[in-house]
Formats: C-alpha cells, sequence, structure tokens
C-alpha cells in the first residue's frame, strides 16, 4: 500500500519537516537603521563586492570586468581596488546602479518548478522558461542557483546577489540537495551499499549518495529518497541510469538550508523576508561586519519593498529553513499564477 502524505503530487511517504518559528538571529544591537550606512565604510565599499550584491556576478568575474574595462563609475573607467560612495553612478555594460540604492536590496525566491521548463533566458526552440514567472526588477536580476532539466521538478532558488549564488553553487562548499526519485524497478542491497559506499562510476568521475533511503511504491514504479553534495548535470538520473533503472520521475525537495514547501503549488513562487534572508546570508559566511575577535556578525540586510506589478502575494506557510542550528519559517508570496 502507498501512503499518502502532504506533498498531494507524490505517491510515497515523503517527509515533511515541522513549521517552526524560531527566535530571531539578529541581535536588535546589531541592526542598523539603514542598510548603506551598514555597510559603506567612511571611505566607501569595494567595486566589485557593491556589483556582486547587486547581481552583477561573484566578485572575481566583477574583478575580470573591471580589468577588461567593462565598468565605469562616474562616466571614468574603473579600476582595481576602486571604492564607491553612496550616490555613485556605476555602469557595467549595459546596466547601471546607483550606490546605496540598489546595493543590499538582495531578494531570495523559492520557486516549485514544474515539468516542461527550462532555467534559461535565452533559448532557439522558445520553450517556457522559468524566469517567465518570477517578479519583474529594475536594476537588478534574478540568478537562478543552479539548474533542474526540463524534465525535473521541485525546488529553484533564485537571487539578486551574485555573490551568494556563487557560494551555494561552488562545489567546495558541497551544499546539500535531496530529491524524491521514481524509478522503474527496485534497488538491490548491492546496489545500495555500492551507491552510498564505494560509489557509481560516470563518464565525468565517481559519484556518491549521502542518503539513500527506500520510500516504497507499488507495481513497476519505485520511490527513493536520495541526498548528495554535488550539482554536476543531471547526475542523479545518470547514476540510476548507470545502475540499471532508469528515472521516471525526479524532483528536488531541498537545497542546503531551504526545503520545499509543501504548500507552494507548481508554478508558484515564495520570497523569503527579511529575517530570512540575513539568516541565509549569515548561514553561508556572507557577512559584512565582524567583532573585536574578527568573529563575523551578521550585518543589516532590507529587501525591495512588495512589488508594484500586478501579481498575487499572500503570507508565507510552511517554508523551512534547515538552519545549522534549526529550522524557520519564511514569508511566502505568489507569483506567475492565476488564482
Amino acid at each position: 500500500m502507498v501512503m499518502k502524505f502532504q506533498y498531494a503530487f507524490l505517491d510515497f511517504p515523503l517527509q515533511v519537516y515541522p513549521t517552526r518559528f524560531l527566535a530571531p538571529l539578529i541581535s536588535p544591537n546589531l541592526r542598523s537603521p539603514s542598510f548603506a550606512e551598514s555597510i559603506m565604510s567612511e571611505h566607501g565599499e569595494k567595486l566589485q563586492k557593491v556589483l556582486a550584491q547587486a547581481g552583477f556576478g561573484s566578485r572575481r568575474a566583477m574583478e575580470e570586468w573591471i580589468i577588461a574595462g567593462r565598468i565605469t563609475v562616474n562616466g571614468e573607467p574603473a579600476t582595481l581596488g576602486m571604492r564607491v560612495v553612496e550616490g555613485d553612478l556605476v555602469r557595467a555594460d549595459r546596466r547601471t546602479i546607483r550606490v546605496g540604492s540598489q546595493v543590499g536590496a538582495t531578494r531570495i525566491l523559492l520557486y516549485h518548478k514544474p515539468e516542461g521548463e527550462i532555467v534559461s533566458r535565452d533559448d532557439p526552440e522558445k520553450r517556457a522558461s522559468v524566469f517567465d514567472k518570477l517578479p519583474k526588477l529594475r536594476g537588478q536580476k534574478w540568478i537562478a542557483i543552479g539548474r533542474l532539466d526540463i524534465n525535473t521538478s521541485g525546488l529553484l532558488i533564485f537571487t539578486t546577489s551574485g555573490e551568494l549564488a556563487n557560494r551555494l553553487m561552488h562545489p567546495r562548499f558541497e551544499f546539500e540537495r535531496e530529491y524524491a526519485v521514481r524509478v522503474q524497478g527496485t534497488l538491490t542491497e548491492a546496489q545500495i551499499k555500492q551507491a552510498l559506499k564505494q560509489g557509481v562510476e560516470l563518464e565525468d568521475g565517481l559519484v556518491k549518495f549521502e542518503k539513500l533511503e527506500d520510500r516504497g511504491g507499488e507495481g513497476f514504479n519505485h520511490w527513493y529518497l536520495v541526498m548528495l553534495k554535488e550539482g554536476r548535470n543531471r547526475v542523479v538520473r545518470r547514476t540510476f541510469d548507470a545502475l540499471g533503472l532508469p528515472v521516471s520521475r525526479l524532483m528536488r525537495i531541498r537545497f542546503g538550508i531551504i526545503s520545499l514547501p509543501p504548500r507552494l503549488k507548481r508554478g508558484m513562487t515564495a520570497e523569503l523576508g527579511n529575517s530570512d534572508v540575513e539568516k541565509l546570508l549569515d548561514w553561508v559566511g556572507l557577512t559584512d561586519r565582524t567583532d573585536e575577535s574578527g568573529q563575523d556578525l551578521p550585518a543589516s540586510r532590507q529587501t525591495s519593498p512588495a512589488h508594484s506589478e500586478k501579481s498575487s502575494h499572500r503570507p508565507a506557510t510552511s517554508i523551512k529553513v534547515k538552519r545549522r542550528a534549526g529550522p524557520t519559517t519564511l514569508r511566502k508570496s505568489k507569483t506567475g499564477a492565476k488564482r
């Protein structure tokens, strides 16, 4: 018998983490009146850091842009090591930001990707894109943290911070990815042991699952819960193919500390609230303040006000952020879906 859980669109016993409110991680005396004041020192902020926070790319990529002459500050070519202050006009290629207005507007969006959409802005075949469902931005852009292929559904995370995106996607940080996988057939004990211990050899190297749990099924289809710490292209599908069990359905349910909310339906988005953005940035080590001992302290970060576009939003419920010390709850919004 197959048990039904809160994920009504799944037919296996998927674990649903409880919704809990935790005490804020950020002490009130660490919160400054404005974001600009909290990160802008007397001598300004490094240009590449400002651009990364505004969603242009990673700091290293911005340094390469500066060297290549692709960035100007107040109409003058930028130089490596240059600092900018509030009010400076920065132009990178065809985009322009005013320092202090866009800096720090770090936004993080969760999207429940349905099958049939691609994670790309440019597609010669003009297929449906996940970016078509996201809120419009001015002076920034949504950056996808990782990808899901057209036949994979589940959690996608977007941010306006290039630095955050780079941190979450960089292989050396080994953030966990968890998937619900339905395959044609059943793994043997030997195959499970191989996937967890010895590893499965693919054309681009060995892969090991950190977790592989049998979640039951009936007939020819069988569900497994899989967790790994890498994001190679189609790695889950290719691993099961190598084990002789083709994947008939694949869904990502967790990335790092963020799980797919059970009430977030396909095609819907949920934006993290201000405090949860702070917590996530702190969790990945992207803090801007240090105390006398040199330890990182959370810096105040503000997200943009509610969208002025005609998109539906509602309070968040049941969005889990699995911090290293425990979970929390985020604010939920909805875009790109008709009521």
